[in-house]
């Protein structure tokens, strides 16, 4: 059964994942603002974005494991409370290479709210609940990524950019506050930490999301990011080859038998894909609408109402329906209605159709994307024994952090190839080949979705893989 506060669980951990989310894209339309008030070279303005991205990707599977160590109520607190003083830093900025350092480290917060929010959302609820609770989650995800631009247009232009920050300091303090009141702690296996795995973890994780976000402007060719894309492969060879070979008295950072799991190794593949068809499909349209359509960022972002809505009303249903037919029934199709939304809204634009031919494809993708998003999260948390929770929901996190960062740099790369933002014409040309590309990473979704195994309400799965069983909490006392 569910702990008596299941209701505030969710909204502490929903409401906290949205704020994070939110502010990986919510500086965008503020961008400009930023610019003419801090100064500094157009070419570090895109580290506004980048460098909460980096920290973000590289922290969470690290921030997990202390999680487990040190409670994961405790450090989920304290997560919460270094995202919202980092963002009152990020506001009181002088200058932007301040500004871009603050930024870091309030993405250091959000690698320790995300993984750690998801865990304790899921160890309040047994596992033929979890499905629901993970719509609910995965609903205000996808309406933060989604929304970012419209959010920081509204609030740059209604107010001024500092309040774009400002905003998160009185709700995160007051979540922090709230979760060390009302939820109890738990614990994951209480052995000694693995210094080296954060190590080589989270350095593999900077290396290679590094040079995913300096291709585009640096060139994939450039030693810049080849060297650190060789960097992240090796720390991440020597990762995998000191968990497989880590002493029994120590828990490894990622268990490699959660892999052994088909379910959690196709939920963790669809994660990435779904994760990255999403934010590169945002990120690049909200550019068409602005550059080849002239929208303002306020306009670019209402313009998305239609996607960015559906996820709220369709995501906790289909939550509930992974509960009962299981995850692959729902992502499967789900991505590849997705795809066909995209596909759709390729062709309103390649005939220069007015905004009432993109409503339609909009709303398609959205009920796609939200019948996918709760269930891969779902089924790869109920693929892990309850005493691994954690480290799964590291895992998980992580690879959709790395999808972002890898669909966002695959679609720049498409765009540059065949368009330029130069003129209307030339950002459409580039924008069709990019959402054909965002179209067949979401069918590659749906088919690695289909290699999601059936699990029953019980909890106990129908494949290989360990059971799901409900995490119990072990005491508030550290």
């Amino acid at each position: 059964m569910s702990h008596p506060f299941g209701r505030l669980t969710v909204l502490l951990t929903a409401g906290a994942y949205l704020l994070v989310t939110l502010d990986a894209l919510v500086v965008v339309t503020a961008l400009p603002s930023i610019h003419a008030d801090l100064g500094g070279t157009a070419g570090g303005l895109p580290w506004i974005i980048n460098a909460y991205a980096l920290t973000f990707a590289s922290g969470i599977i690290t921030a997990a494991a202390l999680g487990d160590r040190l409670g994961r109520r405790r450090t989920y607190a304290v997560g919460l409370t270094l995202f919202s003083l980092a963002s009152a830093a990020c506001a009181l900025a002088p200058n932007l290479g301040i500004l871009i350092a603050t930024r870091a480290v309030q993405g250091l917060g959000a690698a320790i709210v995300m993984p750690l929010g998801l865990t304790l959302l899921t160890a309040a609820f047994p596992a033929e609940r979890r499905g629901a609770v993970v719509g609910i989650w995965g609903g205000v995800a996808g309406l933060g990524v989604a929304s970012g631009p419209l959010v920081g247009g509204a609030v740059t232009e209604g107010l001024d950019w500092h309040w774009v920050f400002w905003v998160n300091v009185p709700l995160g303090l007051a979540a922090a506050v709230a979760v060390l009141r009302v939820l109890p702690e738990t614990y994951g296996p209480r052995h000694r930490l693995d210094p080296l795995g954060m190590l080589t973890a989270s350095g593999a994780m900077a290396a290679l999301v590094w040079g995913v976000l300096r291709a585009p402007d640096a060139g994939w060719g450039s030693a810049e990011v080849l060297v650190a894309l060789a960097l992240g492969v090796v720390l991440l060879a020597s990762f995998i080859c000191w968990e497989a070979a880590a002493a029994a008295s120590m828990v490894p950072m990622v268990p490699l038998t959660l892999f052994r799991s088909r379910a959690f190794a196709a939920s963790s593949l669809t994660s990435f894909l779904m994760s990255a068809s999403i934010f590169a499909t945002a990120y690049i349209t909200s550019q068409y609408f602005q550059v080849s359509r002239g929208d303002s960022p306020l306009g670019a972002g209402l313009r998305f109402l239609p996607w960015t809505m559906t996820p709220l009303l369709v995501a906790p249903m289909a939550g509930r329906l992974v509960d009962r037919v299981g995850a692959r029934a729902l992502a499967a199709p789900g991505l590849i209605l997705q795809a066909v939304g995209f596909v759709w809204m390729l062709r309103a634009a390649h005939t220069h159709a007015s905004y009432a031919a993109f409503v339609a494809p909009f709303v398609v993708a959205g009920v796609g994307i939200s019948m996918a998003l709760p269930a891969p999260s779902a089924a790869g948390l109920n693929a892990a024994p309850p005493e691994l929770l954690g480290r799964a929901a590291g895992v998980l996190n992580t690879v959709q952090q790395l999808g972002q960062a890898a669909g966002v740099a695959t679609v720049t790369v498409v765009f540059d190839a065949h368009g330029s933002l130069s003129s209307p014409a030339a950002m459409l040309s580039g924008y069709e080949p990019t959402l054909v590309t965002t179209a067949v990473v979401s069918v590659l979704g749906a088919m690695t979705a289909v290699g999601i195994s059936r699990h029953r309400r019980t909890g106990s799965p129908v494949d290989e893989g360990p059971a799901p069983v409900e995490e119990v909490a072990e005491g508030a006392a550290a």
